[in-house]
């Protein structure tokens, strides 16, 4: 497995994202369990990124402006919705301690969607991993197939430590409103800024 390869990634996969912050709020508000259902739930988001990157139908998105900014603002506005049920503490991303129980149906629903309308993560796949794929590769599909997967991998243990860290510490947040008032803004802002950033990305 090339060295490069796991390096990138795992920074990739390290860094804050909507991803990350979905796991991290389910840690706090329904515990351990349920953060590594969210964990696992962002993984599965990843296979159609990847089946459109080895079936090449990531070109299409790649070279159509229309499917790529359709999919993009889509994006952007389930962000800001997200942002808004922060606030309100409704639904997935409340952090109360007496709420009802979600699913885990539900919470692997939301965590799948999250990364499903993130086209930065097709373009990720798409730029990114046929890059270490040898010209000379005798089966350059299951080559993606693997990298895939490892990738794959490390989103769920990264996530899944993310999400112990917050179940962890879930009691000492959620006793003091003070610090609920400012994880609730600061989800909310990391909400509205990746909603941006992705609204302002490009091809």
């Amino acid at each position: 497995m090339n060295t490069e390869f796991l390096i990138t990634s795992l920074v990739v996969v390290a860094s804050p994202g909507t991803g990350a912050l979905v796991t991290l709020s389910t840690g706090l508000s329904h515990g351990t369990r349920m953060a590594l259902v969210a964990a696992l739930g962002c993984t599965l988001g990843i296979i159609p990124h990847m089946l459109l990157a080895i079936t090449g139908l990531a070109t299409i998105l790649h070279t159509s402006p229309f499917f790529f900014e359709l999919i993009k603002y889509a994006g952007a506005l389930y962000l800001v919705r997200m942002a808004w049920l922060v606030l309100k503490d409704r639904g997935m991303l409340s952090v109360e301690r007496e709420q009802a129980q979600q699913t885990r149906l539900a919470v692997i629903r939301h965590a799948v969607l999250v990364n499903l309308l993130n086209p930065k993560l097709t373009i990720f796949f798409f730029a990114f991993l046929p890059q270490f794929i040898a010209r000379d590769e005798a089966s350059p599909t299951l080559s993606m197939l693997t990298l895939s997967l490892v990738f794959m991998g490390m989103t769920f243990a990264v996530f899944a430590l993310y999400g112990w860290f917050a179940a962890a510490v879930r009691d000492r947040v959620l006793s003091s409103q003070a610090a609920m008032r400012w994880l609730r803004r600061s989800f909310a802002a990391a909400f509205v800024a990746l909603g941006a950033k992705l609204a302002l990305a490009h091809r």
